[in-house]
């Protein structure tokens, strides 16, 4: 019997769960390998860090999304190794063999050499980052009530997101929506209103890649909220209870116990790793370089998507790591795998079909661009609705959201406002007076 083309996908983001899908009328056999059971819709994960979604809202087990793809098995594993020549992937606790290798593993967090800033300024990548981020939110709310020491209670009432992106600005909005309106009843001894919420940009806009008239919006919208906007500044120092900040008018230090990053991705480390193995260089932004046909160079077995890819536009720029782009990349890749094993001709250079971005901004207020056109305001904020809404994988996530979203909306309430860190991570948040107490 002959055997099967075997694919190996490793990766079950949008890139690589969009390969796997798109195969599955096509005589291969595909292996999913991830770290997790499940997919996560990275873009709400802010949403959970604020309490407004539960993780399994936004999370969608890979057995279940797959489970009537019958050319497909799930394995949970991670890969830390790789041998071209022999055509294998090593895992922790076997190896698989491949005719065909999918690398979609995405990337993680970038402190830019200061990795110890972690530990105070947590990113906003995983489900467990998003839940230690609501708690720490959550926590410096319930110790500012407990707090009689006014200097100490603006501290811990004073939140620092670095990052004028998407996920910075959506983080700093929904920051905004819950000291002025979820948290606004709940307390006795503070007012919730007199959260002080600063947003950090090394550069001069926030939303930079968007057109001008887009960002200015967005910054207006911004400082509406309450928000201070702080450009042009850099992140020199984060300690526990202060950050360090080069501004252009000098060094300024502000006292805080809530720093959230938001500032910069990196591939994951399997890039370097297969790099080494063919014995190819990595772009110096880490990422692996593909041509056209999004394989590496010289190795047409070998496809790399998504946010570890280095692809290039027909313009010579590299493409930005957004869902929509690895999405539209698997589908190539499957569709490249299926006309090969055909025998047909190659099939065109894979060219990225922008559709828009938007970015939301806080209740009722998004910016969106969609072609040559822009929108922002509440229009805006109904099309990121609407399209997020779309994009969840799963149907019964979709109720879901759209179900708790509604509420929110007419309740002004985030019903996921759990504070769910492990004891240890709580009193590491707690003043040095009151742990001994």
């Amino acid at each position: 019997m002959v055997q099967k083309h075997q694919v190996v996908v490793i990766g079950g983001g949008f890139g690589g769960l969009e390969t796997a899908r798109r195969l599955r009328r096509v005589d291969v056999a595909v292996t999913l390998v991830d770290r997790r059971n499940f997919h996560l819709f990275q873009p709400l994960l802010y949403q959970v860090a604020t309490g407004g979604l539960s993780p399994a809202n936004i999370a969608s087990p890979l057995r279940s999304i797959l489970r009537r793809q019958k050319n497909c098995q799930i394995l949970m594993g991670e890969v830390i190794g790789f041998h071209a020549r022999q055509k294998q992937v090593v895992l922790r606790d076997k190896v698989l063999s491949y005719d065909t290798l999918v690398l979609a593993a995405g990337a993680g967090p970038s402190y830019f050499g200061n990795d110890g800033w972690k530990t105070y300024a947590p990113p906003l990548k995983t489900i467990e980052d998003a839940t230690s981020i609501r708690g720490r939110i959550y926590t410096s709310f319930e110790l500012a009530e407990n707090e009689t020491d006014p200097e100490r209670r603006k501290e811990l009432l004073t939140f620092v997101v670095i990052g004028g992106g998407p996920t910075g600005v959506e983080l700093a909005g929904a920051l905004a929506d819950i000291s002025h309106h979820t948290l606004v009843h709940d307390f006795r001894h503070i007012n919730p209103k007199e959260a002080r919420i600063i947003l950090v940009e090394a550069g001069g806009a926030i939303l930079s890649t968007y057109p001008s008239k887009l960002t200015q919006s967005a910054a207006r919208k911004v400082q509406e909220l309450g928000i201070e906007i702080r450009m042009h500044t850099m992140v020199t120092g984060i300690e526990k209870d202060r950050i360090e900040l080069k501004t252009p008018s000098g060094v300024e230090h502000i006292a805080t116990h809530t720093v959230m990053w938001a500032a910069g991705v990196k591939p994951n480390p399997l890039s370097q790793a297969l790099a080494s193995e063919i014995g190819i260089d990595c772009h110096k932004s880490g990422r692996i370089p593909v041509n056209s046909q999004l394989n590496i160079e010289g190795h047409p077995d070998l496809f790399v998507i998504g946010d570890i890819a280095h692809c290039e536009d027909h313009d010579g720029k590299p493409l930005p790591g957004v869902a929509p782009v690895a999405i539209q990349q698997g589908r190539y890749v499957a569709r490249t795998i299926q006309v090969r094993l055909r025998g047909d001709l190659e099939p065109e250079p894979f060219r990225y079909q922008n559709r828009g971005s938007m970015a939301t901004i806080g209740r009722k207020a998004a910016v969106a661009e969609i072609g040559k056109f822009t929108f922002s305001g509440f229009f805006a904020w109904l099309l990121w609705l609407l399209i997020h809404l779309m994009q969840i994988v799963q149907f019964q996530n979709r109720l879901l959201v759209f179900f708790q979203w509604s509420y929110s909306y007419f309740t002004y309430n985030r019903s996921a406002r759990l504070i769910t860190q492990p004891s240890s991570e709580r009193a590491q948040d707690l003043p040095a007076d009151s742990k001994e107490s």
